[in-house]
């Protein structure tokens, strides 16, 4: 088992040489001090790192697609998961309204019902 020792093997600066450090660092033009401004401005290097938080996130899902719809969208190259949610709110944004001036009695379950061909549609694939 190691001992611990109880005497400190640091020497601590005496007074005169603290202010002499100082002083050497202070006459350094790049070593200046940090202004109070400057200080302030200091944020912690965690809150700077990744993208930054969205104001409207969106929500991690698990949905099957058609395989051409899958296909098409894929052929769009890069972002075309945006490109799908592109397309996904600009139908809902068009049934709500449709939704809204329906009569009373209809729900808004079977606005919703409408066959994949719709959607194929507003993206332009072709079957």
């Amino acid at each position: 088992m190691s001992k611990v020792s109880k005497s400190s093997s640091m020497r601590l600066p005496t007074s005169a040489q603290e202010r002499a450090v100082k002083a050497a660092a202070k006459a350094d033009p790049d070593a200046q001090p940090l202004t109070a401004k400057q200080l302030a401005s200091m944020v912690p290097l965690r809150s700077l790192r990744g993208r930054p938080k969205s104001a409207n996130p969106k929500q991690l899902v698990s949905v099957r697609y058609s395989p051409e719809v899958l296909a098409y969208f894929k052929s769009t190259r890069e972002g075309w998961q945006s490109r799908m949610d592109g397309v996904l709110r600009e139908y809902v944004t068009r049934h709500s309204r449709r939704a809204r001036a329906m009569a009373p009695n209809t729900s808004t379950e079977q606005t919703f019902q409408r066959p994949l061909r719709a959607l194929c549609a507003a993206a332009h694939v072709e079957r």
